[in-house]
């Protein structure tokens, strides 16, 4: 035996990178299986995870593969994956180098048979029944004349053929039709759209509120029906706000919308029967009832006709009946005079007795009184008065007579004290005063000096005026001036008048008087 190991024996064979095998594995299984169906039950499912794929595996009773669906292949499916549910995928094959494993890529998926789908859609029914929405006191009745009937389903098939000549044969009612597919992927969706864009539409507005709905679809094999068995369709005819009909398949045809609906009709001709009543039977039916009321009323009169007549046989004679009342009248007519005799003196006897209390208590009689007691009052108070008059008089003069030299010689001393004092005051305010209003004078001088325009003149600039006077201030009044006169801190210079004036007569005037004839901007 040679003692040699296996590894130091040449080898011709290539050497790869794992990058290298793995990428040479991907490219063999995605050659070798480019495109299969895989037949097996879903488990581990995940999804839609936050990237909205999801993932799972394929299992039997003998093997398990790992499944994806990419997110845009998720929305278009058909028949969204559940846990347990034995499917045939379609797909390829290819290997996930990160985890040394393979897995299919799933384009489409289909339940696995008839069975799978019936117990897929037993599982749905008591899921949806245990959360109410299957339930009779849920329903409402049916509108009994619809104003608007919409219809949901295929507007090429001959399901809506039906039912619009079904309704223009019953009774003619205003049909809107909302077109969706009612078989393939995007059925459901279009199906739950239609029925929550009824719903949504505002009564008054421009398309008008249908008062009953009616969804409706032909017969077909459970595929063909499974749109209407889906949770979104139950949900939204569940959350329907307008009393909808179910019309999909024949009689035999039981979908999961056929529960939750108001009512189920067997095909879609008879929703149309469910949705307006026959008008020409409503006619017979209103002329019948209006030929019963007519006839019920012409018994009824007649029958009050002869009850009267039965009573009035029954009534005893007038005269019989009035006699005994005239005679009572007569009896209370005598009794009448000698009362109203009676009374009448009772009234006089009454008056009588008022009027003679009546002139005792007169209002002349009651004012003389009054005046008596006035003029009695009068005097006495003129008389107490004169006397109280003469004792405050006599009293005055007594102590007038004793303050008066006592007042005389205090008022005297006392005005001359204060007058002493009032005129050293006067004396005073009127000494501040002068020098107040005399330092104030001078410095109102100071600023009428400064803002007097002789300043001006006296820093080199010139006053100008027109013939008359008047300040001349641009261009165009002074080419209008016959002539001008301009006025220098020296003297005056006219232009096309006489000569000018001396410069000493402008210096002889004094600065006071010049301060004198410039008007004060702050004179009070």
């Amino acid at each position: 035996m040679s003692d040699t190991q296996p590894d130091s024996q040449p080898s011709n064979a290539p050497e790869w990178s794992v990058s290298e095998l793995s990428g040479a594995l991907k490219r063999t299984v995605e050659d070798a299986f480019g495109y299969v169906r895989v037949r097996g039950e879903i488990s581990g499912y995940r999804g839609p995870v936050a990237s909205g794929h999801a993932y799972f595996a394929l299992k039997d009773e003998g093997a398990k593969i790992d499944a994806v669906i990419w997110k845009g292949n998720l929305a278009r499916l058909r028949q969204r994956p559940e846990e347990g549910m034995e499917v045939i995928a379609h797909g390829r094959l290819t290997t996930f180098p990160g985890k040394s494993s393979y897995q299919i890529i799933i384009d489409r998926l289909e339940p696995a048979g008839l069975g799978a789908l019936m117990a897929l859609l037993e599982e749905r029914r008591r899921k949806l029944a245990a959360e109410g929405l299957f339930d009779e006191t849920r329903k409402r009745p049916l509108p009994f004349l619809p104003r608007v009937i919409g219809v949901v389903t295929s507007p090429t098939g001959a399901v809506i053929r039906d039912i619009l000549h079904r309704i223009a044969d019953r009774f003619p009612r205003q049909v809107i039709v909302w077109p969706v597919r009612v078989q393939g992927e995007t059925s459901a969706a279009e199906v739950a759209t239609a029925i929550d864009g009824f719903n949504a539409l505002k009564a008054g507005g421009p398309v008008p509120r249908p008062d009953v709905l009616i969804v409706a679809r032909g017969g077909g094999s459970l595929e063909d029906l499974w749109s209407f068995n889906e949770e979104i369709v139950v949900r939204a005819a569940a959350a329907s706000s307008i009393p909808l009909i179910s019309a999909v398949g024949h009689e035999t045809d039981w979908t999961l919308i056929d529960h939750v609906a108001d009512r189920r009709a067997p095909t879609p001709t008879g929703a149309a029967e469910m949705a307006v009543p026959v008008r020409a039977d409503l006619v017979a039916d209103i002329a019948d009832l209006g030929a019963r009321l007519t006839g019920h009323a012409v018994r009824m009169i007649e029958r009050r006709r002869q009850d009267l007549r039965n009573l009035g046989r029954a009534l005893p004679n007038g005269e019989a009946l009035l006699a005994t009342p005239r005679q009572k009248l007569d009896l209370a007519a005598g009794r009448l005079v000698h009362a109203l005799t009676l009374n009448t003196r009772r009234h006089h006897q009454r008056y009588d007795a008022l009027t003679r209390r009546l002139l005792t208590q007169s209002p002349a009689n009651r004012l003389d009184r009054s005046r008596d007691r006035f003029h009695a009052v009068a005097e006495r108070l003129e008389a107490s008065a004169r006397i109280a008059l003469a004792r405050k008089r006599e009293a005055f003069a007594s102590r007038a007579a004793q303050l008066a030299p006592l007042l005389l010689s205090r008022r005297s001393e006392a005005g001359r004290e204060r007058l002493s004092a009032l005129a050293g005051r006067l004396l005073q305010a009127a000494a501040t005063q002068t020098a107040s209003q005399r330092q104030r004078l001078d410095r109102f001088a100071v600023l009428l000096e400064a803002y007097s325009y002789q300043s001006v003149l006296q820093r080199g600039f010139a006053l100008v005026r027109d013939g008359e006077g008047r300040p001349v201030r641009n261009v165009a009044a002074a080419q209008a001036a016959d002539s001008l006169d301009l006025q220098f801190a020296d003297g005056h210079f006219k232009l096309g008048g006489g000569p000018p004036q001396p410069a000493s007569l402008a210096k002889a005037r004094p600065k006071s008087e010049k301060a004198r004839s410039q008007p004060s901007l702050f004179d009070d």
